[in-house]
């Protein structure tokens, strides 16, 4: 996340569709282009406005990448970034596509293609725009070993105006022997980069034990890209890890918090971090001592070291955590509470000091996948942006707004 503006409490004051803009701490619901199936939105934002992607079935059950750009004259036409066709699309509901912002006038997107031998066999492509999602370069896929494996998770963040940092787990080690023997049960962190004409980067390995099924998170602070994931122990325990990508090379994972969460299972509920300069802010679920809980850190250095965590949750969190961080030093933290029909998405501000205001409701929601993560983003005039899936049947993206956080 790379958005920036001054910030303190939060209010939410219902306020109806179609009414004007809502005043600051106020938060409005407001239409937005996806349709009805649309699902599993992410948010990314540049100079000219904020991008809203989604995955959307036509009526024959076809699947699209869309995108669609909202700046101050409201929602742009939407695009259609990718369309699956020989090879179908991987779609689930925690391995989600994006269209990320790497530069003014550069876009890259991901999405994930299923492979030939079905199941958790599928892989990531990418593509490049350089005018604003009309236009996309042939697909290309990162990971070159050609395993009928699991590859996604993705995360990217600019490393140059011009190119860009991938970040995927990796399950080439589970592909059977030349025997036919099983592999290993091990999933791996890697990362390249990539350009639109460029030659990419050579994969690095970042660690050769994750969680098998948990999002990572990316941003870049005033000593280079950071990347946050759930690492994985031979003794299963599942912490959240940070790597800093640095003039010699990326620093070896290292806990941002002891947790000890034993789980001999993915929980397919990954971190969030934001950065400004050597300011970050991560958040997190964990199910450690038998008591689950959603934790946000701060660092002063980067990530080379946090401060305790605050808890943020009422008590009963199922997570699928978000996180902004402000100006002046506060985060705002989303995630979802509570379980079956009566879950609801929740913000909290909290502020290094562990001290955190009241946690307000952003939508009802349920504890379902198809429910998906939802997604913040605060824009260049510090409006902050909230968009879910919303469950039913069918499903839809929703998209709500507020002008600004005040006292």
């Amino acid at each position: 996340m790379f958005f920036r503006s001054c910030a303190l409490s939060l209010v939410l004051v219902s306020v109806a569709c179609g009414s004007d803009t809502p005043g600051p701490g106020q938060v409005e619901p407001f239409e937005a282009p996806p349709g009805e199936g649309s699902r599993w939105p992410a948010l990314s934002s540049d100079v000219d406005g904020v991008i809203l992607s989604w995955l959307e079935p036509d009526a024959s059950g076809t699947w699209s990448l869309r995108m669609a750009r909202l700046d101050d004259a409201g929602w742009g036409d939407v695009k259609t970034v990718a369309t699956e066709g020989d090879r179908p699309f991987f779609v689930n509901w925690a391995d989600f596509p994006a269209v990320w912002a790497v530069s003014p006038g550069m876009l890259a997107a991901h999405w994930l293609e299923r492979g030939t031998e079905g199941g958790y066999d599928y892989g990531v492509r990418v593509a490049f725009s350089n005018d604003g999602g009309a236009r996309w370069s042939k697909p290309w896929t990162p990971h070159e070993d050609g395993t009928p494996t699991e590859h996604g998770f993705v995360s990217m963040f600019p490393v140059s105006d011009s190119e860009v940092g991938i970040v995927w787990l990796d399950g080439r080690k589970s592909a059977k022997t030349e025997d036919g023997q099983d592999g290993l049960a091990e999933m791996t962190l890697r990362f390249r980069t990539a350009s639109l004409g460029g030659t990419p980067g050579p994969e690095i390995l970042l660690d050769d034990l994750i969680c098998d099924c948990c999002q990572t998170d990316a941003a870049v602070t005033g000593r280079g890209p950071i990347v946050v994931y759930r690492n994985r122990t031979h003794a299963e325990v599942r912490d959240i890890y940070l790597t800093r990508m640095g003039e010699d090379g990326w620093t070896t994972g290292h806990a941002v918090h002891d947790d000890g969460w034993v789980f001999p299972a993915c929980p397919v509920n990954g971190p969030a971090v934001d950065a400004d300069g050597e300011r970050v802010v991560v958040a997190w679920f964990t199910g450690a001592n038998d008591q689950p809980t959603v934790q946000v850190a701060f660092s002063d250095d980067a990530g080379d070291s946090f401060g305790a965590p605050t808890e943020v949750d009422l008590g009963n969190p199922l997570g699928r955590v978000d996180v902004l961080l402000f100006e002046d030093g506060s985060a705002l933290v989303s995630w979802i509470e509570g379980g079956g029909q009566d879950a609801k998405i929740l913000a909290q501000r909290v502020r290094p000091d562990g001290t955190v205001d009241r946690p307000m409701e952003i939508s009802p929601t349920s504890a379902g996948r198809d429910s998906g993560f939802p997604r913040m983003l605060q824009d260049a005039q510090g409006r902050i942006l909230f968009a879910w899936t919303e469950p039913g049947n069918p499903t839809r993206v929703r998209v709500a707004r507020t002008s600004g956080l005040t006292n």
